[in-house]
């Protein structure tokens, strides 16, 4: 049923807890996890090319840092992997990689924002699931009273 699941990771802890929970349903349906670390370059075009370039390798070492982590926690379980680093916007860029790989399910974190933080940060995860046919499997990453307003 769930052969092909795709979990975007930024590395964070709420990344961590759905990567868990991905890993469960990876070994109960017999899928292959499908990790995906994308770089946001959404709000970098004011940067100078040396700048972007510089901070580019950064994120791209936090990402493929974050997906070593992963390889690493699916091979000692047993579970097939696959990792990919995208740039782009998050949500198209994670939107586009499931048709691609032609997802069964999207397993999303989230960091439970409300209120003006929300409203100023946006939610990736919000905008895949608007924007999406296929499941999303939503894991709640903080406990919602340490984010009220």
């Amino acid at each position: 049923m769930y052969e092909r699941i795709l979990v975007p990771t930024d590395g964070s802890d709420g990344a961590a807890k759905s990567m868990t929970e991905a890993f469960d349903l990876a070994e109960e349906m017999g899928g292959t996890i499908h990790a995906l670390y994308v770089i946001d370059t959404r709000n970098y075009n004011t940067l100078s090319d040396t700048k972007w370039l510089t901070l580019e390798d950064e994120l791209s070492e936090i990402g493929e840092q974050a997906l070593e982590d992963v390889e690493a926690q699916a091979t000692a379980r047993g579970i097939p992997v696959k990792t990919s680093i995208e740039r782009g916007i998050p949500h198209e860029e994670i939107l586009s990689y499931a048709t691609d790989i032609d997802a069964d399910v999207i397993v999303m974190g989230t960091h439970g924002r409300s209120g003006l933080q929300h409203f100023l940060m946006g939610s990736v995860t919000e905008k895949v699931i608007r924007s999406t046919g296929r499941p999303v499997l939503v894991i709640r990453g903080m406990d919602d009273e340490s984010t009220k307003e």
